[in-house]
């Protein structure tokens, strides 16, 4: 008898057994929905707007986006969506752009077109403050692009554009700014950097990608937001996730451009094969219309109106969690943040655990974001709070006072000095997916899969490492982790 994988039965299963298996596997993830997962997940808190989405991907699950002309109900909720976007965000029906599966493709195509306008440039540049989001270094590796990553002010955690404009040179084919950085929530000077990068004759992308299309809606509710989109001089081109604060399903993003001609660098175009004519705006080709119908019918369901009362909630959640949190020992605020986006650091003058308390955190439902230090910048603890974080906020600051409480008399922990060193030797690379993860209960990481599962150890063990040992480590984690010998 022929054996067959758990994968792929031997005969076909009812839909509702699946269905069933299905919620058993969600069970030890994080929640999606009521705030108390604060990154990953949006959640506009009603249920009118799921719905509307959800049938709306239905409805498009198997139209592919590879051919437009094939599926021309794709060109008119890419038109509909690409001109709602560019209408809030500095330029009209006219702007170019395009739909992408989320903001790390909208990246990788900034640059990529960026590169492309710039072809008598043989070792291109880009110039980042080392708080922009890690798509740049992606975009770069994968397109050979030289990242060039720029120190930030230390007290605001924003771009500084001299630094930036000293960090330019002839080979420089990008500058970027962030509205805001996804670490600690501020608007870069985009303005002032805008302006350096145009007088040198050089392309400046905003990476709107978490705030886009939430910072208009704040400055609407009285929020101070400095200017940040394609109404700003200098600008050329913008990303902006409607998945974030959109509230659209997963794989939905926007990059606009100021001109048609850069638009056209982003593109592929292949012809040079016996097959069909590849035409892609995006990295993927065969792609499903789902996203796109769902980030149309989201945009539609809620309206101005809709966005106005969740930026609303949004900023007034902020606002009580910093006022919040001023009253806890040995946590603060890093910046000031102009988005609904919040570092939580330690007090040097009484220092909390800060990988112990996202722990105990996530034991009383709330899971906060670890953020490593980097460059001088202090390791934090990442908040993003939306649309239903107003009614639970008062519950965030009790499980934060709680967890700071339990863990305030063990002071913070370090990892033992012979273990970094042992790690900053260890050649990865030689490592099978078995022994890399015997090895890791002997560092003192042990992942059970369960809600619960500690991650301390894990978090404390790679900002103690060198930024080259702790990609690898990542790396080499991530591949452990779908091997049959970690996990499930």
């Amino acid at each position: 008898m022929t054996a067959h994988h758990p994968g792929l039965p031997a005969s076909g299963r009812a839909a509702a057994d699946l269905l069933t298996e299905l919620r058993a596997l969600t069970v030890a993830d994080l929640p999606t929905r009521g705030g108390r997962t604060t990154a990953y997940t949006y959640d506009p808190g009603r249920a009118e707007v799921r719905e509307a989405a959800v049938q709306a991907y239905v409805t498009m699950l198997e139209v592919n986006g590879l051919d437009p002309t094939a599926f021309p109900s794709i060109v008119t909720l890419e038109r509909h969506v690409i001109g709602a976007v560019a209408s809030r965000l500095g330029g009209d029906d006219a702007t170019p752009g395009i739909f992408t599966s989320g903001g790390t493709e909208s990246i990788i195509l900034a640059v990529k077109a960026a590169r492309d306008a710039r072809p008598d440039i043989t070792e291109p540049e880009i110039a980042v403050p080392v708080t922009a989001h890690a798509a740049f270094h992606k975009a770069g590796r994968y397109l050979r692009v030289r990242v060039v990553t720029v120190p930030v002010d230390r007290r605001t955690f924003r771009a500084d554009p001299v630094a930036l404009a000293t960090a330019c040179n002839d080979n420089t084919v990008m500058v970027v700014a962030s509205a805001p950085s996804y670490a600690h929530g501020v608007v870069d000077p985009v303005a002032r950097i805008a302006a350096d990068a145009a007088a040198r004759g050089i392309p400046c992308h905003v990476d709107a990608c978490v705030g886009g299309w939430l910072l208009p809606w704040l400055t609407e509710a009285g929020a101070q937001v400095p200017p940040f989109d394609l109404s700003v001089p200098g600008v050329t081109s913008l990303s902006c996730d409607l998945h974030k604060f959109g509230y659209a399903p997963k794989g939905a993003s926007v990059l606009l451009f100021r001109d048609q001609a850069m638009r056209l660098t982003a593109y592929y175009a292949c012809a040079q094969w016996p097959g069909y004519p590849v035409v892609n705006s995006t990295v993927q080709s065969s792609k499903g219309a789902g996203p796109l119908a769902g980030a149309w019918a989201t945009l539609q369901v809620l309206g101005a109106d809709g966005y106005r009362d969740l930026g609303r909630a949004a900023l007034a959640a902020t606002r009580r969690l910093i006022a919040g949190v001023a009253q806890i020992e040995g946590l603060r605020v890093l910046g000031e943040p102009d988005a609904t986006l919040v570092a939580l650091g330690t007090d040097p003058e009484a220092p909390l655990d800060l990988w112990e308390l996202a722990d105990e955190s996530r034991a009383r439902g709330y899971f906060l974001q670890p953020q490593l230090s980097i460059d001088g910048l202090p390791a934090s603890l990442h908040l993003t709070l939306t649309g239903v974080s107003e009614q639970g906020v008062d519950g965030l600051l009790a499980a934060l006072r709680d967890s700071a409480d339990t863990v305030r008399p063990h002071g913070t922990t370090v990892p033992p000095p012979d273990l970094l060193a042992l790690l900053d030797e260890l050649d990865f690379a030689a490592l099978d997916d078995a022994t890399f993860a015997a090895l890791l209960p002997a560092a003192g990481i042990e992942l059970t899969g369960e809600p619960t599962s500690r991650m301390a150890a894990v978090n404390r063990l790679l900002d103690a490492l060198p930024t080259s040992v702790r990609d690898q480590l990542a790396a080499r984690f991530l591949s452990a982790l779908y091997s049959p010998h970690l996990g499930n």
